[in-house]
């Protein structure tokens, strides 16, 4: 928290965010959702996943990037948005029983539950896509360009790090196959939304430059952190099945190094990610209290 503030002040400014990203993804979702067919139950699977209570951690970061660069938040909604709709689909098709064979999802029955599996697939397709005709509807050219092709890096780099993921099920340990998990699976997409958020306020090359490699360093403390709840944390805190990253024989990094040392090591990353951020002074202190919250958190 900063200095003279309570936790209530944190939760206020962290909720009227995520509150802000809400009401921009059902503005922005319904727009471009008018458009599908009525002749399936596309649109209804697609909105089913998009308004499941969340964080909204990554739109989050998004905004709050911009604002640290200097710009205005409002600048950067649309890439919010277009974020959670890749962070969805990859929910979406992780949760398939070909991938990870889940049934709850925050808290509630997998997009595939209700909708069956060639909707869910289809629905996963639809958010992978959007996001770049988002961004091209709502930013001049050359920004939505340039907001695309980071989109886009950090969308490969995340399907990249699932496939790796799935490939070491069943295999024995491996440090550097685990490192190019956590980085691709989840770091870089966190990552690229601070990179968003920058873009949309114009922000220097030294600028962009600090606030990626923050989310990078974020992204594999919240990767190690997730690693630990899914070992220790119970179902229904988790709003998911806990303890199916063993089950599955998943590489983790409390198999390879153990709980103490899967703890250090996200401290390590926090600290890390802290240290990114000191080109910006105290106007990037509301990131280094979403790193304190990304290694306290429970869910």
């Amino acid at each position: 928290m900063l200095r003279g503030e309570s936790s209530s002040d944190w939760r206020d400014w962290y909720e009227s965010l995520r509150e802000r990203a809400d009401q921009a993804m059902c503005t922005r979702l319904e727009s471009c959702l008018e458009k599908v067919g009525p002749h399936s139950r596309l649109a209804e699977a697609v909105r089913y996943s998009m308004t499941l209570p969340g964080k909204r951690f990554r739109p989050v970061l998004t905004l709050e990037s911009c604002r640290v660069c200097g710009g205005d938040e409002e600048r950067a909604v649309a890439a919010a948005v277009a974020l959670e709709c890749i962070h969805t689909f990859s929910l979406i098709h992780d949760d398939l029983p070909a991938m990870d064979d889940d049934e709850l999802r925050r808290g509630k029955p997998c997009n595939h539950k209700v909708y069956g599996e060639a909707c869910a697939i289809l629905a996963g397709d639809w958010l992978a896509v959007q996001p770049f005709a988002l961004l091209a509807a709502e930013y001049p050219p050359e920004l939505a360009v340039a907001l695309q092709r980071t989109l886009a890096v950090g969308t490969l780099a995340m399907i990249e790090g699932q496939a790796a993921d799935v490939a070491g099920e069943q295999r024995p340990t491996d440090a550097q196959l685990l490192e190019y998990i956590h980085l691709h699976k989840t770091a870089k997409l966190i990552e690229t939304a601070c990179r968003l958020g920058a873009l949309c306020a114009g922000a220097s090359p030294a600028a962009l430059e600090a606030l990626g490699n923050y989310g990078r360093r974020l992204g594999l403390a919240f990767q190690i952190i997730d690693d630990l709840l899914d070992a220790t944390g119970s179902t229904a805190t988790l709003g998911k099945r806990a303890g199916k990253d063993a089950a599955a024989g998943k590489q983790t990094y409390p198999a390879a190094h153990g709980l103490e040392a899967s703890r250090a090591a996200a401290r390590r990353e926090y600290l890390a990610a802290r240290d990114a951020l000191q080109m910006f002074g105290p106007a990037a202190d509301r990131l280094r209290q979403l790193a304190e919250y990304v290694i306290a958190r429970d869910r």
